[in-house]
């Protein structure tokens, strides 16, 4: 199977941790020179980039809040200027926090859709810019809950809806230009957000997911970056406007 990637060049969002920080090693492994993006954990950042040199691989992390218009125009800029190429974007920054829907404030409201929502919107705009004639690969990270959301999360939910319908949308208009986009909706993972719930790992919800789920475990990080790492790969060259759901067989 060739995935000709080598050297082409991805920018992974939110990558200083769980899936994002999977996908970056995944990506790097195949010869991908990676952008580790993040907000504000920078020490794990560099970390990531560290991992990915010690496999000589190429790897640099830049700032930048995602949900932010100038914030993505600079990232794409240096971006651009470490690697003088961008092939690939990862919409991976996603940000979530599960209450009933009486007590969800109009901040919160706009908090997880700047990120999870206006991010994708953002980045895909500066990708047009950058991305060479021959076109590029956006890959979407979605959730289970967006189509089988459970209690308490109708805002995340929401937002992760809109991210499926967005992958489609853009699958149609984007598809003259060679440019390929889908989305990965991944089941529980585990990661530093999952855990940080308190509510998961290591507590009968857990055991109870793991029996809902058809493989019979929870999910890793890296169980998710080698479904991103085929998408974004030639294998996958006739795929467009697709969900791909990795869950184990839980959804």
């Amino acid at each position: 199977m060739n995935l000709n990637l080598n050297g082409k060049v991805a920018i992974v969002t939110g990558a200083s941790k769980g899936i994002g920080a999977g996908i970056a090693k995944a990506l790097a492994a195949e010869g991908v020179k990676v952008i580790v993006n993040y907000a504000t954990s920078q020490g794990d950042a560099n970390q990531v980039v560290t991992a990915i040199e010690s496999e000589n691989g190429h790897a640099v992390a830049i700032q930048a809040d995602v949900s932010k218009s100038g914030d993505v125009e600079r990232l794409f800029k240096e971006a651009y200027a470490a690697f003088g190429r961008i092939d690939i974007v990862i919409n991976n920054a996603g940000v979530f926090k599960f209450e009933p829907v009486e007590n969800i404030t109009e901040e919160e409201f706009h908090r997880q859709f700047n990120t999870n929502v206006l991010a994708p919107f953002l980045t895909t705009q500066q990708a047009l810019k950058y991305f060479p004639e021959s076109g590029g690969n956006i890959i979407n990270i979605s959730s289970g809950a967006s189509k089988q959301p459970g209690h308490s999360t109708s805002l995340y939910g929401a937002t992760k809806a809109a991210v499926d319908t967005l992958t489609e949308a853009l699958a149609k208009e984007l598809g003259s230009r060679n440019i390929r986009v889908n989305a990965v909706a991944p089941g529980v993972t585990e990661s530093e957000g999952v855990h940080s719930l308190g509510t998961i790992i290591g507590t009968e919800t857990e055991n109870d997911i793991i029996s809902a789920t058809a493989l019979g475990r929870i999910g890793q990080p890296d169980d998710i970056a080698t479904v991103v790492v085929f998408l974004v790969s030639d294998a996958a060259g006739w795929l467009t406007g697709v969900r791909i759901r990795a869950s184990g067989g839980l959804f």
